[in-house]
């Protein structure tokens, strides 16, 4: 068998090494400024969104920077009328869940009667195991004229939860209003940076007619992928109002808001949606069998549109396989927390649809390929 040379070899390890290391320093600048990049993230994957709707709008022979600020200051205002609509019911949710957890205790206390005299030994044994360890340790005397004070930490900070809370609805609320005014100066500039793209190709007309091609194949792929998931959000949104409607579970709007949204994220996002409206269900009908059935109807509607409504949607978009979707959740929810796990899909589709076009990035593509 031919050796490689030790040069060649060290040249290998090298090139391993330093792709390890601008890896970390990727994603540590990631994380470090991630309060600049989520919003520019998001503001781009809006624009894509609502290019089509902008587009639309044109054709009443508006300017395209009336219509980008009409479409903007319309979808601003849904937004905010659906939180304001919703305030009511998730402040309800809220105010009850002392008494869901006041009601979960006594399930538990119900079944747990039988462990109890279990958990007692247990909780005999961890105390002789502390004597007999302060025991060894041997007594600490205080110094002289100095009595022991024992501080206690409430169990909640009422005061530092509530000042954290208002810190974060600031930083939201600025976070927010550069994103719409991002979302709009991308959409009224319309096609300025293909065009940009375009002269930066190169002077010969074949390599601009190739980039041209390249760009409206990777938008079209882009904006169809997001209208899919607008469209399955929103399959999932009504499907979910109508049955807890059906079922009477009070809150059946914000609910269906929650699956809408969450419907988004796979695998986690269903669960959250499943698990919050089986503890709605139970503190409602005190039934854990009934609490059972209201998850089961939400995991029946988004196993539905998963199975059925995406795949047949999604047959002519960029579709990646479950692993790098999975892998994907967990590198961008490591990095930037909620807002990673929301981002993660569509940001892993627009880097397939790019790759998928570019002839160098085509190994990339294929992996992330279904």
């Amino acid at each position: 068998m031919e050796e490689r040379p030790a040069s060649q070899v060290d040249i290998g390890v090298r090139s391993v090494a330093l792709t390890v290391v601008a890896a970390a320093a990727a994603m540590y600048v990631l994380h470090w400024a991630q309060e600049a990049f989520i919003p520019i993230v998001l503001s781009i994957l809006l624009s894509y969104a609502l290019d089509p709707i902008v587009t639309t709008v044109m054709r009443v022979r508006l300017p395209r920077p009336a219509a980008a600020a009409l479409v903007v200051t319309l979808v601003t205002g849904l937004f905010g009328y659906t939180v304001y609509s919703l305030s009511d019911d998730a402040t309800a949710i809220v105010a009850q869940l002392p008494e869901a957890a006041q009601k979960l205790r006594q399930v538990m206390r119900r079944n747990g009667k039988d462990d109890a005299g279990a958990i007692e030994n247990v909780k005999k044994a961890a105390e002789e195991l502390q004597k007999t360890a302060d025991e060894a340790a041997g007594p600490n005397p205080a110094p002289r004229d100095v009595t022991r004070v024992q501080i206690e930490e409430p169990t909640i900070n009422v005061r530092e939860y509530l000042s954290w809370g208002s810190a974060g609805i600031i930083a939201f609320a600025g976070q927010a209003t550069l994103v719409l005014f991002f979302v709009f100066f991308l959409l009224a500039s319309g096609d300025l940076f293909k065009r940009k793209l375009v002269k930066i190709a190169g002077p010969s007309l074949e390599k601009k007619r190739i980039t041209v091609q390249i760009l409206d194949e990777i938008n079209r792929q882009i904006a169809r992928f997001l209208l899919v998931r607008v469209v399955t959000s929103i399959v999932v949104g009504v499907a979910t109002w109508i049955a807890f409607r059906l079922v009477g579970l009070e809150q059946a709007g914000f609910w269906a808001v929650a699956a809408g949204i969450f419907n988004s994220v796979p695998y986690f996002g269903p669960v959250i949606v499943g698990c919050g409206t089986a503890v709605v269900a139970f503190l409602q009908f005190g039934s854990i069998g009934m609490a059972a059935y209201v998850s089961g109807l939400s995991f029946v509607i988004t196993g539905l549109e998963g199975w059925l409504l995406t795949p047949w949607l999604t047959s002519r978009t960029a579709r990646t396989n479950e692993v790098a979707v999975f892998l994907g959740l967990i590198f961008w929810t490591f990095v930037w927390g909620i807002w990673g796990t929301l981002l993660a899909v569509p940001m892993l589709v627009a880097v397939k649809a790019y790759c998928d076009r570019i002839d160098d990035l085509k190994p990339v593509g294929e992996l992330l390929g279904d």
